[in-house]
C-alpha cells in the first residue's frame, strides 16, 4: 500500500501541501483505527489548496480545450464523478455504503470505511461524511506500548479495585485496609469489611488478614480446630499463588481416608488444579486437614506449609482462650 504524506509551506498568505508517496504498511495499526482515520485525511488533504479558509474550487483544464477553468470541489459525503468543464459544473455524488470522504475534495471515488482490530468494537459508525471510531472491547484496554488492546488486570486476594477498567485504562488496585479483605483475583471486585464475630454472639477464632475474613466459632457448639482453618483453605492457596508444577505435586499427594493417591493431574491446569483441590477441602476431614502442612512442605512448598501451620496453631490457642472448658479432643496427627 502507498501512504501519501503532505508538508505544508505558505506563499502569498496560502497555504500549500507539497506531498509524497511513500511504500507503507498493508494493514493499519490499532491506534489508527481508535480514533477517526488519519491516512484518509491525508490522502484527501492532496487536494486541499487553502486550509486558513476551506476553497471551495480548484484548478483545472478543460478536457477539451486543454484550458484553465476553475471547477467546484464536492462536500464532505461526497465525491468527484465527473470534473467540470468551461460548459459545466463539477458532477459530485454521494459516497456509496461503506465508504466516505471527509473534506471538501475532488477525488474520483470515496475511501473504505475503516475496520476496527482484534479485541476493538466499533464505537462510532462509519458515515458518508466520517470515518468509524473503534474502542477497545469491554474488559479491555488501550495498551500504547503494544499498539493493542489488552485484558483489565486482575486485582490479586489481598487488594480490591480502586478504579475499574475502562476502554483507554487498566485496573487500578489498592491494598485492602486494616478491618477489610479481599479473597479473591478480580478486575472488579473491591475489599470486603471483616465480619463481627460478636455481633453474632460468636468468638473469634482466627483474626482475619487483607486477603481473608475473620473465622467465627461458637463455644457451646466447638469443633476441632482444623474444621475452622478449613474455611481459609480456598482463599490461602490463591493467594500463595502457588505455581503450576508444585500445586500439581500437592494435589497428587492430598490424604484420603482409604490412603489412595489422587488421580492423574498432569492435563490439568492451574484452575482445575484448584478446583480439585477445593473439592478435596470441601470433604476433608479434620485429621486430614491437619496433615496439609506436611504436604506442602513434601510437595516443595516448605514457606506456604510452615505459614499454614502456623495459622492452625493459632486457631487451637485462640480457641483454648476463648473457649475454656469447652475443648474438643484435638485430632492427633502421627509425624
Amino acid at each position: 500500500m502507498w501512504l501519501t504524506y503532505c508538508s505544508p509551506s505558505v506563499t502569498s498568505g496560502t497555504t500549500l501541501y507539497s506531498c509524497t508517496q511513500l511504500e507503507g504498511p498493508t494493514r493499519p495499526s490499532a491506534r489508527s483505527l481508535m480514533t477517526l482515520s488519519v491516512l484518509p485525511v491525508v490522502l484527501l488533504s492532496l487536494h486541499v489548496v487553502r486550509v486558513d479558509s476551506v476553497a471551495m474550487t480548484f484548478e483545472s483544464r478543460d478536457p477539451i480545450t486543454g484550458s484553465p477553468v476553475s471547477c467546484d470541489r464536492c462536500p464532505p459525503g461526497t465525491y468527484l464523478r465527473s470534473q467540470c468543464s468551461s460548459e459545466r459544473k463539477s458532477d459530485c455524488a454521494n459516497c456509496p455504503h461503506g465508504s466516505f470522504t471527509e473534506v471538501w475534495n475532488h477525488i474520483g471515488r470515496c475511501l473504505r470505511c475503516g475496520v476496527c482490530s482484534h479485541n476493538q468494537v466499533v464505537k462510532t459508525p462509519c458515515t458518508a461524511d466520517s470515518d468509524c471510531q473503534c474502542q477497545c472491547k469491554p474488559g479491555y484496554y488501550y495498551k500504547t506500548q503494544y499498539d493493542m488492546c489488552l485484558p483489565h488486570s486482575a486485582c490479586p486476594p489481598g487488594q480490591g479495585v480502586r478504579a475499574k477498567g475502562t476502554p483507554d485504562e487498566d485496573t487500578v488496585c489498592q491494598t485492602c485496609s486494616d478491618g477489610t479483605f479481599s479473597e479473591v483475583s478480580s478486575a472488579h471486585h473491591n475489599c470486603t469489611e471483616h465480619k463481627s464475630c460478636s455481633g453474632a454472639g460468636l468468638q473469634l477464632a482466627l483474626r482475619g488478614s487483607s486477603w481473608h475474613n475473620n473465622v467465627c466459632a461458637n463455644c457451646a457448639d466447638l469443633k476441632d480446630g482444623a474444621d475452622y482453618l478449613r474455611e481459609i483453605l480456598p482463599a490461602f492457596f490463591v493467594h500463595h499463588n502457588i505455581n503450576i508444577k508444585r500445586l500439581r505435586r500437592i494435589v497428587h499427594k492430598l490424604p484420603s481416608q482409604d490412603g489412595k493417591r489422587q488421580g492423574r493431574n498432569t492435563e490439568l491446569n492451574s484452575s482445575e488444579l484448584h478446583q480439585r483441590l477445593n473439592a478435596w477441602i470441601a470433604s476433608a476431614t479434620a485429621e486430614e486437614i491437619r496433615k496439609l502442612p506436611s504436604v506442602l512442605t513434601n510437595a516443595g512448598a516448605s514457606g506456604a506449609g510452615e505459614r499454614l501451620d502456623q495459622k492452625l496453631k493459632r486457631v487451637d490457642s485462640q480457641l483454648k482462650t476463648e473457649c475454656r472448658g469447652n475443648e474438643v479432643e484435638m485430632v492427633n496427627v502421627p509425624k
